[in-house]
């Protein structure tokens, strides 16, 4: 198994989506740049999806989940994260990335440094990956604290 630490964040060429680096390049920037319209484009539009992330807690079917991004693109913070030291593997069908996102949150003149381990799993539907399921972890309680204070 390859690990990878080129970093995705969003800048990369995403018009292959049935590539998994592109469609993982595609929700990044989605993310980064707050577009919700390429946001929901990335997930499954249907209720069997999840997503476990410190922000939201777990959140089932795209209404839930779509409800988290809201929050976080409407919000006085800024988060920017970037995917790295990732391992993709195959899944006959689909795909699960496993890896580091790195970044940060803004807010005002206030910036903390963001650490969380995450992966992602990847549906190929019609030819394109849309993502089914998302769990991200914050490296330490203190962290995760403050990155909650800050996107209330």
């Amino acid at each position: 198994m390859k690990t990878i630490q080129t970093a995705i964040t969003g800048n990369e060429n995403f018009e292959n989506l049935a590539n998994p680096t592109q469609v993982l390049a595609q929700f990044y920037s989605a993310f980064n740049n707050q577009n919700f319209e390429l946001m929901s484009q990335n997930w499954l539009q249907n209720e069997e999806i999840a997503m476990d992330n410190p922000l939201g807690g777990i959140k089932r079917g795209w209404d839930e989940i779509k409800s988290v991004y809201t929050r976080i693109f409407t919000g006085k913070a800024k988060v920017y994260v970037e995917f790295y030291d990732y391992t993709i593997i195959d899944l006959n069908g689909g795909f699960c990335a496993i890896g580091r996102e790195r970044g940060y949150v803004k807010i005002d003149e206030q910036k903390l440094e963001l650490a969380i381990r995450t992966s992602r799993i990847f549906k190929l539907i019609d030819g394109t990956f849309k993502q089914v399921h998302h769990h991200g972890s914050i490296e330490t309680a203190e962290l995760l604290k403050e990155y909650q204070e800050l996107v209330r």
